[in-house]
């Protein structure tokens, strides 16, 4: 009889006492599925006083997360206390090592110290695990790294923060303005008493830098990522979005061509019919595209307890499986350099808050030609005149550059009262 895989959890906040009790609960179907029992044996976290919901009777507990490194007693570590630095930083870097099996699902870890790690686990030939980092219990790492592997992909884009997907649902759905639905969300548990990460975009662009890694074969490069949040999305933008046929989402979109990578997160304006737009709530989607498959559309819960363990439990399989693949899906990087958002190119949504007088709406289109900006459509709604009414222009394709130069001199007109909201017109 193969004994049990030990396990050592490090950290026990949501995701860490999910991963134990789905082990506990499902530990016949795991057990079948990795053709050996796997259980937890050492556990590391700060209190241990703090109810978790689940028994920890019988478990080693470590005040200091690296001495699970170093125990050799633990077959596999797994990493759930979070952050870029500190301790969770510390605890993988000796695991691996050590030529101990890490299974993490720390993005912003990986999106910042991702080439530095797996360098450390090629190096000792330790598996280092994360399908947890990303879109929480979508088998999003999986699809991309195996599923997909025998094709040339060329665009990844997904929903990949739940928080905004709800925040976005509820002001669409409810008419509500950015700070009211984000109240709701943090007293609801949807997002965090400082939602920085979260509404600003940098939990998307972790997840979206550890994902174009995968997909186009090249090292991990968080800082080339163009990275806006939704705190500027009005519930007047969602209304009009809506009269032109669209929904706003925050995407995070990846695409390789003959000149190069673009990655960026940023409010889309996506058609009300791709399957996109209907990803609602704290739901997340993944959507690849490969040169023979086609589009792979995939969409689940993106965090939380349960999904999150999902994803965990199924790296632990894998490692109890011997079942063991590169860390970026590659034995080797491609050379493909970056390319800056300053030269991406596409249509735009333009909303300006202007004054209702002749020769307003001449002067905003003068500006458009001058930069090369050709109109697809314009909206107003209503006539109040010497007072202010919204105007809506979209364009056909155009370049980032010359939309930033147009937005400049429209906004120093003396009739636009504010700035000019711009959101970028996307089908992913």
């Amino acid at each position: 009889m193969t004994r049990p895989l030990a396990v050592g959890v490090a950290g026990l906040g949501t995701v860490g006492a999910g991963v134990l009790s789905l082990l506990r609960q499902n530990s016949d179907i795991v057990s079948a599925r990795a053709g050996r029992g796997i259980a937890v044996t050492a556990v590391s976290s700060r209190d241990r006083t703090r109810d978790r919901g689940i028994s920890l009777e019988g478990l080693r507990w470590y005040d200091d997360p690296t001495a699970l490194a170093n125990d050799p007693a633990i077959d596999v570590v797994v990493e759930t206390i979070g952050g870029s630095e500190g301790p969770a930083r510390a605890l993988i870097q000796a695991a691996l090592a050590a030529g101990k099996p890490v299974v993490t699902a720390n993005k912003a870890l990986l999106a910042v110290h991702g080439a530095e790690l797996a360098e450390l686990a090629a190096k000792s030939g330790a598996p280092l695990a994360f399908e947890a980092a990303v879109a929480g219990g979508i088998p999003a790492i999986k699809a991309i790294r195996e599923g997909l592997a025998g094709n040339r992909i060329t665009r990844v884009t997904g929903i990949l923060n739940g928080t905004c997907n709800y925040i976005l649902t509820q002001m669409r759905e409810r008419g509500r303005e950015f700070a009211e639905a984000l109240s709701e969300a943090q007293k609801l548990g949807y997002a965090e008493a400082d939602p920085t990460f979260d509404v600003d975009g940098i939990d998307a662009a972790h997840k979206l830098a550890i994902l174009a890694a995968l997909a186009f074969g090249r090292p991990v490069d968080f800082d080339a990522v163009h990275v806006e949040g939704i705190r500027q999305i009005s519930a007047l933008d969602i209304r009009l979005a809506e009269e032109l046929g669209y929904r706003i989402k925050l995407l995070g979109i990846a695409s390789c061509s003959e000149n190069g990578v673009e990655t960026r997160v940023h409010p889309c304006m996506v058609p009300a019919s791709h399957p996109v737009a209907t990803v609602d709530g704290v739901f997340n989607a993944v959507v690849a595209e490969g040169d023979h498959v086609g589009r792979v559309v995939l969409v689940g819960r993106g965090a939380g307890a349960g999904p999150t363990a999902s994803a965990v439990v199924s790296d632990l399989i894998d490692i109890a499986r011997g079942r063991h693949t590169p860390v970026w899906g590659a034995e080797s990087f491609s050379a493909v350099p970056s390319i800056g958002m300053e030269r991406h190119s596409g249509a735009y949504y333009l909303r300006l808050m202007v004054v209702d007088r002749p020769g307003v709406i001449a002067d905003v289109t003068g500006a458009l030609r001058d930069a090369g900006i050709s109109l697809e459509s314009m909206l107003q709604r209503g006539r109040s005149p010497g007072e202010a009414v919204p105007v809506v222009l979209t364009t056909h394709e155009a370049r980032e550059g010359a939309m930033r130069e147009a937005i400049a001199r429209i906004s120093a007109l003396d009739a636009v009262l504010e700035s000019p909201a711009l959101i970028r017109i996307e089908s992913p």
